[in-house]
């Protein structure tokens, strides 16, 4: 009964949590009011500005950032079968720090689209990276794919920080996107990281029994007849979407998705035609409770990354012991 209520009550969530992160802020707006903007009801005109025109965009980039990000979690989660593997074990994330960082110090700062540009271009790269260094006689080992996707993070993060060592004058606005940010959200931008997540999503769901059966090996995956070497392209190629938009727009964003899929494999079990979708509403909603944190903690607003560190570290912990007595 628990597994089956779990998506109808991650779905049922997503909308009040949108509404509440709509309603709440340096002009609070009430709860009721801000759900009849969001139902296109009548409601005055500043109630109107505020829920739709400034918050809500943001609220939108969260939620398609949170379901990326705890999509591609629980994906590799289940094809490495270590629930400590999370979307930027690949380095495909560090790609994406070094293009912004390259752009913000060398490149067209100035220009709005430039760093997320250069994010989604780095991640790209490394993905491309990841998997050619990982093959060996066109066979991609899942021990050699993370130890590749560990080694090129670590190198490539070692350019990030000779970049802020070059260019010191900008580092500061370096290391603030590094924190993970959504302020100055933008229609456009939800609308470029809705599309990753759809491509990224319809990758996954369409591998759905394939990922099953890697949880039992994947020598007994390749024996009942699964393409083990296409299931671990495509799960790559994926992964590298969800997390090349998500990087792009809102920086680096820590332990969503290492925490989410774990903590709702407790609701659904390990089978990924539940954990994927209940993951990835319950991303959403968890990225715009911690945004909605990160603007309401202090005067002004906090990277959103460091509320999603902060919570998301003594969280994990948490669900690792009560996994460990289980």
């Amino acid at each position: 009964m628990r597994r089956a209520l779990a998506l109808p009550v991650a779905i049922a969530a997503l909308p009040v949590v949108v509404a509440l992160a709509c309603a709440v802020g340096q002009e609070p707006v009430a709860l009721g009011d801000a759900a009849r903007a969001l139902l296109g009801l009548d409601v005055d005109a500043d109630t109107r500005l505020v829920v739709l025109d400034l918050r809500l965009p943001r609220v939108a980039l969260a939620a398609t950032i949170g379901a990326a990000l705890a999509l591609a979690g629980a994906a590799l989660q289940g094809l490495f079968k270590n629930p400590l593997a999370d979307p930027y074990v690949l380095g495909i994330s560090a790609g994406g720090a070094l293009g912004a960082a390259l752009v913000l110090v060398f490149g067209a700062a100035g220009v709005v689209a430039a760093p997320p540009a250069g994010a989604f271009l780095g991640a790209a790269i490394a993905a491309v990276l990841v998997w050619r260094l990982a093959q060996v006689g066109g066979v991609m080992p899942l021990g050699g794919l993370l130890l590749a996707g560990v080694a090129l993070g670590l190198t490539l993060s070692a350019a990030l920080s000779a970049v802020l060592l070059a260019a010191r004058e900008r580092a500061g606005d370096v290391l603030l996107w590094l924190m993970g940010h959504l302020g100055g959200a933008r229609w456009s931008e939800v609308g470029a990281v809705a599309i990753c997540l759809a491509v990224g999503a319809a990758l996954l769901l369409s591998k759905v029994s394939e990922l099953n059966a890697f949880l039992l090996g994947e020598d007994v995956a390749a024996s009942l007849g699964v393409p083990v070497e296409r299931t671990k392209a495509r799960v790559l190629l994926a992964t590298a979407v969800l997390v090349a938009g998500a990087v792009a727009f809102s920086g680096l964003i820590g332990f969503v998705g290492l925490v989410v899929p774990h903590a709702v494999r407790f609701a659904t079990g390990a089978d990924h035609r539940r954990l994927l979708p209940v993951a990835a509403f319950a991303g959403a909603s968890t990225l715009i409770l911690a945004d909605l944190g990160a603007r309401s903690v202090v005067v002004g607003e906090l990277p959103v990354g460091i509320i999603t560190g902060a919570l998301g570290g003594p969280f994990f912990l948490v669900l690792l012991r009560r996994s460990l007595r289980a």
